[in-house]
């Protein structure tokens, strides 16, 4: 079949190599540079989603973690394992059982797959192992692994594995200005006929489908995962509680630098995609509460945001499911949501759907 996909993140681009593989035409159609949006704007981690056992969503965090050791194995240049530290104190809100029981749970889904066990760390471990924590009310803690990456990076390197195939074409800085149910699309006064053509443009894919009165089901809810990097290198990972909330955040090592996130706030489509200054004010706060060595603004070396296409599901943006869906309209294929490390599995769906 001769096959469009619109959208060029990284749930486009593994989509194409899967229906490459199957020997079909396919031209990927891109508004601006590959991976250069949403993809490239995550928090770097190939990880099953530790906290969405918490929003029973176990097939996810299965898939999830399937294709977190597929990366690993694939492309041991470009990600490496990570161990994750959780500190524990007297006023989290989540019990050390509570923990205990989601990383058995997180270790029993990798199954043979598994890059490392959990562990737990009496007050005396965890304190030599994170020197660089406050000790206040601290009682414990675990580490587990997950994996780490530059998205830009390892997003581009599965582009390179689809540029090889002869019926694959790039159409870079093209943007659909129409398209139909019969497999049409209309782009820089062109008009192409395709067998099928595939809607994964991430948080553009709704609006595609309004701009050409093409219905749906599914709504899309747009929600802003903003980051910091400080000038501070940090020699352990962590997953941290927000305080005085349930929400958690992250203190990764990026680059000889710290990568704080992620935020979530919902946005629509029009605004510009950029850290807020009261998101910035509250990833400084969320990260001294927890570290001996406070931070300011003028630690910052850079910021960045990313907007997430979560499928419309919860007024509350942190139970918001990260499950994603595929609906098929004639000869078009919508895809919605989706996670950076599970875009292998979507895509395998997407092209066993034809």
């Amino acid at each position: 079949m001769n096959i469009a996909i619109i959208g060029g993140g990284i749930n486009g681009v593994m989509t194409a190599w899967e229906l490459c593989k199957k020997n079909h035409n396919v031209t990927l159609y891109e508004k601006k540079k590959l991976m250069t949006q949403t993809s490239s704007k995550s928090s770097k981690l190939l990880h099953g989603g530790l906290r969405y056992l918490e929003n029973f969503e176990f097939g996810l965090v299965k898939e999830a973690l399937k294709d977190r050791a597929w990366w690993l194995k694939n492309a041991p240049k470009l990600t490496t394992p990570l161990k994750i530290y959780i500190p524990i104190y007297k006023n989290s809100r989540r019990s050390a059982w509570v923990y205990k029981i989601g990383l058995f749970l997180y270790d029993f889904l990798a199954g043979k797959e598994n890059i490392g066990a959990h562990k737990y760390h009496n007050l005396s471990s965890i304190s030599e192992l994170c020197s660089e924590l406050k000790k206040n009310e601290l009682i414990g803690g675990y580490s587990y692994f997950d994996g780490q990456m530059d998205d830009y990076k390892l997003g581009s390197w599965a582009a390179s594995q689809v540029k090889k195939y002869k019926k694959f074409t790039l159409m870079e800085n093209t943007a659909i200005d129409k398209m139909n149910l019969n497999g049409e699309i209309f782009f820089d006064g062109n008009k192409k006929r395709y067998d099928k053509v595939i809607n994964i443009a991430g948080p553009w894919a709704s609006k595609i489908l309004e701009d050409n009165n093409i219905s749906s089901i599914y709504k899309l809810d747009l929600i802003r995962g903003s980051h910091i990097i400080i000038n501070r290198r940090s020699g352990n990972g962590f997953f941290l509680e927000v305080p005085n909330e349930r929400r958690i955040f992250f203190v990764l090592p990026y680059n000889k630098k710290t990568l704080i996130g992620t935020t979530e706030e919902r946005q629509t489509i029009g605004e510009q995609i950029k850290p807020s200054k009261k998101e910035i004010t509250y990833l400084i706060n969320a990260y001294n509460a927890h570290f001996v060595k406070p931070i300011s603004e003028k630690d910052i070396a850079d910021s960045f945001s990313g907007l997430r296409p979560l499928i419309k599901s919860s007024s509350d943006p942190n139970k918001v499911t990260r499950e994603y869906a595929i609906e098929m309209n004639k000869n078009l294929i919508n895809v919605f949501g989706g996670k950076w490390t599970t875009a292998r599995q979507l895509a395998k769906k997407v092209a066993n759907s034809m």
